[in-house]
C-alpha cells in the first residue's frame, strides 16, 4: 500500500493522542492498537553482503587505441579522394591521391640511392677479388668497402622515406626494379581498419605535410565511455569493475569494464572521469553520446542495509528511522546515512543487528509523533 493510503487507513483506526502528549516538545514513542500494527511492516536488520554501486552520467567516445587521425604525409594539392564519409576501409587502403612533389622527390631519391649503391657494391666485389690476388693496396681495398656500406645505407634510408610517405609495397617493387612506377601520385593511406568517421579535405585542398588532418579512422565495434565520478564515490570504483551502459534506444544495456580511473580531477565539473570500455558490435553507441553508467565494485562487503522506505527525515533533513521498542511501542532512532544499494541504504551507524525498523508505514508513525 501507498504511504499516503496506508496513513488514510491507519488514521481511521486511530482515538487520537492524549493531552499530555499534544503539549510535549520532546520526542514520545508511538503506540499503535492491534488493529493499526497489522498494518504496520517492519524489516528485521541482519548483517547482509552487498557490492558497492553508483549510477552516473557518461560521454561516448571512440577507443583510443583504436582509432587515429590520419595526417598529410606529403605537401600538395589533392587530386582524388577516394572514400566516402562512414565507409568502411582495410589496412593500408589508398585514401585520397595527392600531387606532391614530396612524394616525386623520395621515389628520385631512391632511385639515385638504388643506382649508388648497385656501383658501390659492384666496385668493392671487384677491389675484394683484387686485394685477394695482391693486386690492390689495403688503403684502396678499405676504401672500396667504406663507400660500398655508406651507398647501402643511403639505399636503405631513401627505403624508409618511401615507407614514410605510405608508398606500397608494389610500387616500391617497381622502383627496385627499374620499371615506371604505377602511381605517379603520392597515396594517403589507411594506418588502421576501421570507419572514416571524419573526412576534413577535399579534392584540390592544397595539404601541407605532418599538419593537415585528412581523416580520422576509428574501429566502432569497440568503444569508450567517460563515466563521471563525484565526491566520496571516488573511493568505490576501481579498475577492473563491471559496468553496465544504457544507452538511449529504449533503456537497453550494454556491459562493459572500467578499464581506468583519471588521476586529475576536472575543474569545470568536479568530478574524475571513469574510462568504461564497450563492445559496439551494432553501433548503438555514437561518439558525443550522453548516456546513463551503472557501476558496481567487484569486491563484496558486509553491512547493515534497510528499505528506503524506512527512511524518512526531520526538520533539519537529518536521517531516522522508526525501531520497535521491547514494550511494542515505535521510538524515532537517528542513523548514519551512507551508499544507496539499490533499494536499499547501507547504516554505518544508529542501527544494531537484530533492530525491527519500520519498513512502511514510517510516515504515518511521523505524522502521529508530530501532532
Amino acid at each position: 500500500m501507498a504511504g499516503g493510503g496506508l496513513a488514510f487507513a491507519l488514521l481511521a483506526g486511530c482515538s487520537g493522542k492524549p493531552a499530555t502528549q499534544e503539549s510535549s516538545t520532546t520526542p514520545h514513542n508511538v503506540t499503535l492498537t492491534k488493529e493499526q500494527q497489522q498494518r504496520i511492516h517492519v524489516y528485521t536488520v541482519e548483517p547482509s553482503q552487498y557490492r558497492d554501486e553508483i549510477t552516473t552520467t557518461g560521454v561516448v567516445d571512440f577507443d583510443h587505441n583504436r582509432s587515429t587521425d590520419v595526417l598529410a604525409p606529403f605537401s600538395g594539392p589533392v587530386t582524388k579522394l577516394l572514400v566516402t564519409l562512414g565507409q568502411t576501409v582495410k589496412k593500408g587502403q589508398a585514401l585520397a591521391l595527392v600531387d606532391s612533389p614530396d612524394f616525386a622527390a623520395a621515389v628520385g631519391a631512391y632511385r639515385k640511392a638504388l643506382a649508388a649503391a648497385k656501383a658501390a657494391d659492384q666496385l668493392a666485389a671487384t677491389d675484394r677479388d683484387l686485394f685477394a690476388h695482391h693486386a690492390l693496396s689495403q688503403r684502396e681495398y678499405a676504401q672500396a668497402q667504406s663507400d660500398a656500406i655508406g651507398a647501402d645505407s643511403d639505399r636503405d634510408a631513401a627505403l624508409q622515406a618511401l615507407v614514410a610517405l605510405h608508398v606500397d609495397p608494389q610500387t616500391i617493387a617497381d622502383i627496385r626494379a627499374g620499371r615506371t612506377a604505377a602511381h605517379a601520385q603520392g597515396v594517403i593511406r589507411a594506418p588502421l581498419a576501421g570507419t572514416v568517421v571524419t573526412k576534413s579535405i577535399t579534392p584540390g585542398q592544397l595539404l601541407s605535410a605532418g599538419t593537415t588532418d585528412c581523416f580520422t579512422i576509428a574501429d566502432t565495434a569497440k568503444m569508450w565511455v567517460m563515466a563521471q565520478v563525484f565526491g566520496r564515490e571516488l573511493g568505490m570504483v576501481k579498475v577492473g569493475d563491471p559496468a553496465e551502459v544504457e544507452s538511449g534506444d529504449g533503456g537497453r544495456t550494454i556491459a562493459g569494464k572500467v578499464t581506468n580511473v583519471g588521476a586529475v580531477i576536472d575543474p569545470g565539473t568536479r568530478s574524475v572521469a571513469a574510462r568504461v570500455a564497450v563492445d559496439n558490435p551494432d553501433g548503438v553507441l555514437k561518439q558525443q553520446m550522453y548516456v546513463q553508467v551503472r557501476i558496481r565494485s567487484q569486491h563484496p562487503q558486509t553491512g547493515l542495509l534497510i528499505p528506503v522506505s524506512a527512511l524518512l527525515r526531520d526538520d533539519e533533513n537529518l536521517p531516522f528511522v522508526y525501531v520497535v521498542e521491547p514494550d511494542g511501542s515505535y521510538a524515532r532512532r537517528p542513523v548514519t546515512l551512507g551508499a544507496r544499494i539499490g533499494d536499499r541504504y547501507l547504516i554505518p551507524q544508529g542501527l544494531r543487528t537484530g533492530d525491527k525498523v519500520v519498513a512502511d508505514g514510517a510516515i504515518f508513525l511521523n505524522f502521529i509523533q508530530t501532532q
